[in-house]
């Protein structure tokens, strides 16, 4: 199967394009600047595209990302501490960003001759964001079917989408994904900050992987509170 792999240059996407350069046929990397806070991520991106070995596509959406406000991700609002799956974190979702994304991925994949299109949305992405959810998914994938009926036939593998952070840890060390050179934190600092949402997960998922994390963090303890926390609400 050969795959497109959508790599924003975070844990999950990284650990999927290893897991496809593995298992299936990796074609290429494909990532977005829409005007992110944290678009150093990209660098990672790109340079796992360099690290094994297939093209790296860079598509400039700064022009949609800024019609697509009110987001702490693309706008002056501050990016909130915290868990994941609090309420507040909603203010970091980008109105169909993954909609939008996903579109242009597949037409690069068809017009490439791709049979899959990968996204490493997870479980635990579902609470925030409704284009990371099973039934977005499967009804985009569905409308692909329509869109490029005769044209080609490409489908949408999501293979976290039913699964936790702490399991994408677990398949990334199985592919041996070097977990320090991924981006995760919104804040775009010069470490991961340890208090975001994403750093909070992100180091969580290392714990309950028991896979030791590389990962600097500038608060490097804070993710304990904050999940006490969550557990408590």
């Amino acid at each position: 199967m050969k795959t497109l792999v959508i790599c924003s240059g975070g844990l999950d996407s990284v650990s999927l394009a290893h897991m496809a350069a593995e298992t299936r046929q990796l074609t290429r990397l494909v990532s977005f600047d829409y005007g992110q806070r944290h678009k150093k991520e990209l660098d990672f991106a790109r340079a796992a595209a360099e690290r094994l070995g297939v093209p790296f596509h860079l598509i400039d959406m700064r022009p949609i990302g800024a019609a697509l406000s009110g987001s702490a991700l693309t706008d002056d609002i501050d990016v909130p501490d915290g868990h994941y799956a609090e309420e507040t974190m909603k203010i970091t979702v980008v109105p169909n960003r993954n909609a939008i994304m996903l579109s242009i991925a597949f037409g690069i994949a068809a017009a490439n001759g791709d049979d899959a299109v990968a996204t490493a949305v997870h479980g635990g992405d579902h609470f925030i964001y409704p284009d990371c959810r099973p039934a977005f998914t499967e009804a985009f994938d569905a409308m692909q079917q329509a869109a490029l009926d005769g044209y080609a036939n490409t489908r949408l593998w999501t293979p976290f989408v039913h699964r936790s952070k702490a399991d994408i840890v677990t398949e990334g060390a199985r592919h041996a994904t070097p977990f320090a050179e991924t981006w995760s934190c919104y804040k775009g600092g010069e470490t991961h900050c340890g208090r975001c949402g994403t750093c909070v997960e992100r180091r969580e998922a290392f714990h309950l992987a028991g896979v030791t994390d590389p990962t600097t963090y500038a608060d490097p303890e804070y993710w304990r509170e904050a999940i006490a926390k969550q557990e408590q609400s």
